[in-house]
């Protein structure tokens, strides 16, 4: 009789990804995935380090699996992810309930490690970086999941030192996988149903490979994929603006399946404040960026990330920022205020007063979210092609997204699930478009 694991996941797609994966390869040595958590004898953890709190959320959550396991037999409690990278050991000694705590770069061990658990019962902690060793033994576990639209990772780590992050530590240096292990990967994912490919990294446009003296980018990949019969979009992030090459751009031009949305996050739109992050590019630059996909591309939309009140942020810097917005209109963004993450150079700032931090992010925000609102108010009365993801039980209604990764709500049938369809906007508000089936589409919606 198979066991059974239970997998939870906090963050970034690609800790999505790496969960799939988990599970994948869980289920060789006996364990299938299952959604009810007080039936599993396995709990995984995989764990983000980059909010604020991230390691007290991971103790507050075995706190709750102890509560749910009280009266019964314990399950193998696993800390994956980059909390565990970054806590290691730390984590064992802290909280007795947790037997094993795994990296992200270490996955190619975990089965052994469950193994060696099982027959010795001797806690262990595994967080050395071994991607390549890894990335080798996960492609040859075959995904058998069918997804609509699917995670890819193509590039791992980071290389930039960013002063407020601790991608590099967490996750080591940049990596990029084999070209032809992504390309088979890829049309597996479509043979299993996928109809939209989503490449993750953590410099995603960083990604480049040699071969017979050749450096493969991922303007190569996006080529390569376009040609896989049955894939109908692809899409990738997350980017820098350091890495955006004009192979890279010129896709935008030519390439029928890269949607066209930019998700480029600029965090600030000081020069100032970037050269104190250590971010390597400056405000004109991402801007002649912009200008250049919107000239060779008018339907291009742009989505950021934004840190307000970085130490030695002053009103001047914000009021760039506003402008860097007011020019751009970012359509999507996420917006947070400064974090001190340990280990890294701005933990070590003075920072700036937080009332005056909250202030400038509910300035920012009120202006994103308002520009968000007049894009999907722009939608209403139009049709817009949808690819249907799949069925809202709750609702009964069919969920998509559009090109911009809006959120698409509409009445159907569940054997749209999988096509791209033409949906008429009635309705939008911040996050949500909603619609009816266009009578431009070729079929009849049962």
């Amino acid at each position: 009789m198979s066991k059974k694991v239970f997998v939870k996941t906090f963050g970034c797609q690609m800790n999505v990804y790496d969960s799939d994966k988990i599970t994948d390869a869980l289920k060789i040595i006996g364990y299938e995935k299952s959604e009810d958590l007080s039936s599993a004898d396995c709990f995984v953890l995989n764990t983000c380090h980059i909010r604020d709190k991230a390691k007290e959320k991971v103790y507050h959550e075995i706190g709750r699996v102890r509560e749910a396991f009280l009266n019964k037999k314990k399950p193998l409690v696993i800390i994956a992810g980059c909390v565990a990278q970054a806590e290691n050991t730390e984590m064992l000694k802290r909280e007795p309930y947790i037997d094993l705590v795994i990296g992200p770069q270490s996955y190619h061990k975990l089965n052994k490690t469950v193994l060696q658990f099982q027959k010795n019962r001797l806690k262990s902690e595994i967080t050395d970086f071994d991607t390549i060793e890894k990335f080798n033994y996960l492609s040859k576990i075959q995904n058998k999941r069918s997804k609509v639209s699917s995670f890819l990772t193509i590039q791992e780590g980071c290389d930039k030192f960013c002063h407020f992050c601790v991608v590099p530590y967490t996750r080591g240096p940049e990596y990029s996988r084999p070209f032809k292990q992504i390309i088979d990967e890829a049309k597996i994912l479509v043979q299993n149903g996928s109809k939209e490919i989503i490449l993750l990294g953590q410099n995603v446009n960083a990604y480049n490979y040699n071969v017979a003296n050749k450096q493969l980018r991922l303007s190569d990949l996006i080529v390569s994929l376009e040609a896989i019969n049955g894939l109908e979009r692809i899409r990738y992030t997350t980017s820098h603006p350091r890495d955006m090459t004009k192979d890279l751009l010129d896709c935008y031009k030519d390439s029928k399946k890269l949607m066209p949305f930019v998700h480029l996050p600029i965090q600030s739109g000081s020069n100032k404040i970037l050269k104190l992050m250590n971010r390597k590019h400056k405000v004109e630059e991402y801007i002649s960026t912009f200008n250049y996909l919107k000239e060779i591309n008018h339907k291009i939309e742009f989505s950021s990330d934004f840190i307000i009140g970085y130490p030695g942020e002053e009103i001047e810097d914000f009021e760039n920022t506003i402008k860097l917005i007011d020019k751009i209109k970012f359509i999507n963004s996420f917006s947070f205020i400064f974090s001190a993450r340990p280990g890294t150079t701005a933990s070590k700032l003075k920072p700036i007063d937080e009332k005056i931090s909250k202030m400038r992010l509910k300035i920012v925000q009120d202006k994103l979210f308002e520009y968000q609102r007049l894009k999907n108010k722009s939608f209403e009365n139009n049709c817009i092609d949808v690819l249907v993801e799949n069925e809202i039980k709750t609702q009964n209604k069919l969920f998509g997204r559009n090109v911009y990764m809006n959120s698409v709500i509409l009445e159907g049938s569940k054997n749209l699930i999988g096509k791209i369809v033409q949906v008429r906007v009635t309705k939008s508000n911040q996050n949500t478009l909603i619609g009816e089936l266009s009578n431009k589409n070729k079929f009849k919606a049962a």
